[in-house]
């Protein structure tokens, strides 16, 4: 029997101070250590400043900050999500989300997933929906949207020719 739809698809699980976060595996570079990063004079909150990763200078963000919420500090957990961005609007390539712990990977079914129409979020918020995958509900970012954000917060650091 032949389907459009594969039957599964990865998904990577970042923990957030107070929500749980699944960004598709396909758009996840690489999970690193925290690294406190160059902070941005007249940035939000949200936007913590920028880390080094590979040679380029990436954009590091609070993602609950961004959708409104607290930004938590680090901790001796904390992790870095790198993301290969989506469009043009950041030079580098690439956004980090701040992790609240080790991300882990999760198979997700069809069978599985439903939309969780409890709670709703702006149309500017950086969160596309949440969903109820088994027994957690996490939130499904709009990356697009996300990048846009970033996009207007991001000056490139003096020296950098990366970032546009």
């Amino acid at each position: 029997m032949s389907s459009d739809r594969p039957a599964e698809l990865y998904g990577l699980m970042v923990p957030l101070e107070k929500e749980r976060l699944l960004v598709p595996r396909g758009c996840v570079a690489e999970v690193v250590g925290w690294q406190a990063p160059q902070e941005m004079t007249g940035a939000p909150p949200w936007h913590l400043g920028m880390i080094k990763w590979n040679g380029r200078s990436v954009p590091l963000v609070s993602f609950e900050g961004c959708a409104g919420g607290d930004v938590a500090p680090p901790t001796s957990r904390s992790r870095v999500v790198v993301l290969n961005a989506l469009n043009e609007s950041l030079g580098g390539g690439a956004i980090a989300i701040l992790s609240q712990g080790f991300p882990q990977l999760v198979r997700i079914s069809p069978e599985f997933v439903k939309l969780d129409a409890t709670r709703e979020f702006p149309g500017d918020s950086p969160v596309a929906c949440q969903i109820l995958l088994l027994d957690e509900r996490p939130l499904v970012p709009d990356l697009d949207r996300l990048e846009e954000m970033i996009a207007r917060e991001t000056e490139p650091l003096p020296g950098d020719s990366d970032l546009g």
